[in-house]
């Protein structure tokens, strides 16, 4: 079993800002792009554990970086490994009931925005690097956010600027684990990570590091 896209878990802090009217936006390097990708059950047990910004739901994020004739690209690790997307590309795999984009726009505030170039850098160093199927943040496999954190680690000096808390595969609602998940890890022979460290788009995007500059579409909102 192969999901389109995996990443996964938990809680952060609470961090908002009015996002920036469409015809005056321009998207920077540096810029991430939190994604309420429509992949099935794996993003529905994904979003139920972690509320994004505002309660969206979100179970994907990206990286934008200026490739050498200016084109902006999107940095991000799905089931194919680290990959550099076209911008279109990453927009287009998933809309509201308007046709826009499910995607919201973070940019990090003034004061951390010299970490960029290092965070790119970082994956650019990763580039050949797998996807983290077993969601180890230890191994050298990444999934999106565990990406996404540990380059601007790297770019800070080794300090984290977004947290890495326990993991959790398990419905709110029940306390039970996702059946989705059960029959994944049973199928790769692998336990089910359970308490591990690991990161999730959602608390990703409610980080104070980070201000939500832009809405291109309107993700769904979790109960």
């Amino acid at each position: 079993m192969k999901p389109i896209f995996l990443f996964l878990s938990i809680v952060l802090i609470f961090a908002n800002c009015q996002p920036v009217p469409e015809n005056d936006f321009e998207l920077q390097e540096g810029d991430l792009l939190f994604q309420d990708s429509d992949c099935g059950a794996f993003c529905d047990a994904i979003e139920a554990v972690t509320q994004g910004v505002d309660g969206y739901d979100f179970s994907h994020v990206g990286l934008v970086m200026k490739s050498d004739d200016g084109t902006l690209k999107v940095m991000e690790a799905i089931t194919k490994g680290v990959v550099l997307t076209e911008l279109d590309s990453f927009l287009n795999r998933s809309f509201d009931k308007n046709d826009q984009p499910k995607v919201i726009v973070g940019r990090l505030k003034s004061e951390y925005m010299d970490l960029v170039p290092d965070a790119i850098q970082f994956i650019h160093s990763k580039m050949d690097a797998t996807y983290d199927f077993v969601f180890n943040i230890e191994n050298d496999s990444f999934y999106c956010s565990e990406l996404i954190h540990l380059a601007f680690e790297a770019a800070n000096n080794q300090t984290p600027i977004f947290d890495a808390p326990p993991m959790t595969f398990k419905s709110p609602d029940t306390d039970s684990t996702f059946a989705i998940w059960v029959d994944y890890f049973n199928d790769i022979n692998q336990p089910i990570p359970e308490g591990e460290v690991g990161l999730n788009p959602g608390s990703m995007s409610r980080s104070p590091y980070i201000s939500i500059v832009h809405k291109y579409g309107e993700p769904v909102i979790g109960d």
